[in-house]
């Protein structure tokens, strides 16, 4: 098992660098040539990325993994909403957009220094959060993040624990991006609920466990938020609760299967 699982990842590496290669030449020069078929051209790119990684992990490591279900729309004024458990979740989220990608607002570590993915953060222009920041830098943060929603023309996907739960558990939300992004416009907002992550979330767990990961995946519907100049405190707590019935009743649907 543990075999399997460093082959999927030194297979995964390895493609990255010529994926960052093409990414930051071809790609991004067909972009500027055709602007008219950017969303399609990053659309089918970045769902080609997702496709790689799971189907690594699948093939090569053994791991069992969801096929989301692409029913997010591409557009404006689309808000998805996810718990996180590991970094698969990223790919996961991705392949849940019909027809485009979403914006997945994303930590700073993130940013720079990794192949492949610190460029695509910059070229896919993820709004970009650090919780260590002091005061001043995180009120500027907010407030880019504020505009940089509400001028998306593609969806926005937040994970609202803002980091992964090492329990598998709902976490507590951090609810201040989220306040930010609901008070920008109108919102569809697309509620999913992963499970089975969490075990492997570590480097040497995924490494170790790859084999026996067993990932389930949850649409639990899309709530409609119009009152962006009230209190989104309700509105967060409910889409949390929600989160935590969907993530019993997937748990449940597991065990009678």
């Amino acid at each position: 098992m543990k075999l399997r699982g460093s082959l999927a990842l030194v297979f995964i590496c390895m493609a990255f660098l010529p994926c960052d290669l093409y990414q930051r030449t071809i790609l991004a020069l067909r972009i500027r040539l055709q602007p008219h078929r950017r969303i399609e051209i990053m659309a089918s790119w970045i769902q080609a990325m997702a496709v790689l990684v799971l189907g690594s992990m699948s093939r090569i490591g053994g791991a069992s993994l969801p096929a989301p279900h692409r029913v997010v729309p591409s557009g404006p004024g689309t808000l998805i909403v996810m718990n996180h458990q590991s970094l698969l979740d990223i790919p996961l989220v991705v392949q849940t957009v019909a027809d485009g990608y979403p914006r997945i607002v994303t930590r700073a570590r993130y940013h720079r220094f990794i192949p492949l993915i610190s460029h695509m953060v910059r070229l896919y222009q993820y709004p970009v959060v650090n919780p260590s920041a002091n005061r001043r830098e995180l009120v500027a943060a907010l407030k880019e993040l504020k505009r940089e929603t509400k001028e998306a023309k593609v969806p926005i996907a937040i994970f609202p624990e803002g980091t992964r739960t090492r329990d598998g558990e709902i976490g507590p939300f951090k609810t201040r991006g989220l306040e930010q992004i609901l008070k920008t416009r109108d919102w569809q907002v697309h509620v999913f609920v992963a499970d089975g992550f969490w075990k492997t979330a570590r480097f040497k767990d995924f490494l170790k466990g790859m084999g026996r990961l067993e990932g389930k995946m949850s649409y639990l519907g899309q709530v409609e938020w119009t009152n962006t100049e009230s209190d989104a405190a309700p509105f967060i707590d409910e889409l949390r609760a929600r989160m935590v019935r969907g993530l019993s009743e997937l748990r449940q649907e597991a065990v009678h299967s």
